[in-house]
């Protein structure tokens, strides 16, 4: 795969990790739902897949090159590497655009997502009793985590490792937001916000030289949390890439059915026209996460009524359309050339 990859070929995969970093941030949004539309997402739970015990050994050994080789590291490393930027770059653009143009934004995700299913639908010819089943199933189980009220907060250990786990989900199942489902958990602040503020402050307190924070509590106990969720969330990677590389090898037209059914489910979630419900504190000041912006606890949808802002957001949702058929038209353009 990589003697084949051109400098334009990796360049596009950063900017496709750029993307796949910006979907992961917003709840209701799922990073996996870009790979598979962008065209690499067999190819990512594949190099997903290699994370495995001979990694490992090649890596205790010292073979680094073959440890790097063997997993598919250039790919990774720029997937990577576009969803780090992404978090300090893209998605801060848009935190922006969700603050001021909430109902637009969310058009065009709506509008993306169906244009999502249309590109994973149209060649899916395995039609039968089996594959409908599993389609119903996907959409059930998309629609009832779209409707759940969120959980109170836990900070037990082993919760938090399941959390890790969940978190990762949606990088590797498209239509499943990780992002989301930890705030149905009702884990999201205490994993994305205050541990990883604390995290922060101990590297600020510990390059002033300032080691009091061994003495700290609270500072200690948020910090077993986000280690417990980070062990929680690579073993969530290395474990769905396993599973969903064999479920896809042994029964794929049933796994692309449930996906298809679960992208139709999570509909419910990004739908646009609905009221943001944010996590306040005591004197009800909203929450920030460790961008700044607002933490979400939930929505409450609604009808929309016929004015000239809903006649915005549905052109808006027939553009996330168009992205989503330019993006094709360009893999398929692409993928003639290199043949």
């Amino acid at each position: 795969m990589e003697s084949t990859r051109t400098l334009k070929d990796k360049l596009f995969l950063i900017l496709k990790g750029l993307g796949m970093g910006a979907a992961n941030k917003v709840p209701g949004v799922s990073g996996g739902v870009v790979a598979f539309v962008a065209g690499f997402y067999e190819e990512f739970i594949y190099s997903l897949k290699k994370v495995n015990g001979k990694a490992f050994k090649l890596l205790v050994n010292g073979r680094f090159k073959s440890f790097y080789k063997y997993i598919n590291g250039r790919f990774l490393s720029l997937l990577l590497f576009g969803m780090v930027v992404s978090y300090f770059s893209i998605s801060k653009v848009l935190d922006y655009f969700i603050k001021h143009y909430e109902l637009y934004i969310w058009s065009v995700f709506f509008g993306m997502i169906i244009g999502s299913i249309y590109y994973i639908n149209k060649d899916f010819k395995d039609w039968n009793y089996k594959t409908y089943t599993s389609l119903a199933l996907g959409i059930l189980a998309g629609l009832s985590i779209s409707f759940l009220n969120p959980a109170k907060e836990n900070d037990n250990l082993l919760f938090v490792f399941f959390c890790g786990i969940i978190s990762v989900s949606g990088m590797t199942l498209p239509g499943f937001s990780g992002s989301f489902i930890l705030i149905l958990l009702g884990n999201y602040v205490l994993l994305l916000v205050d541990s990883v503020n604390a995290l922060s402050d101990t590297f600020y307190e510990i390059l002033s030289g300032d080691f009091g924070f061994i003495n700290n509590h609270e500072r200690i106990r948020m910090l077993k949390v986000l280690v417990v969720f980070t062990l929680g969330s690579v073993t969530g990677l290395v474990t769905f890439s396993h599973i969903l590389s064999y479920i896809l090898k042994h029964y794929k037209s049933i796994t692309l059915s449930a996906i298809i059914g679960f992208i139709i489910g999570s509909l419910g979630v990004v739908w646009p026209w609905k009221n943001t419900i944010y996590k306040l504190t005591d004197n009800g000041t909203a929450i920030l996460d460790s961008t700044g912006s607002k933490v979400v606890l939930n929505y409450e949808r609604y009808i929309p009524q016929l004015n000239t802002d809903t006649y915005y957001a549905i052109a808006f949702i027939f553009l996330g359309i168009a992205i989503v058929l330019a993006l094709e038209y360009y893999g398929q353009k692409t993928r003639k050339v290199n043949e």
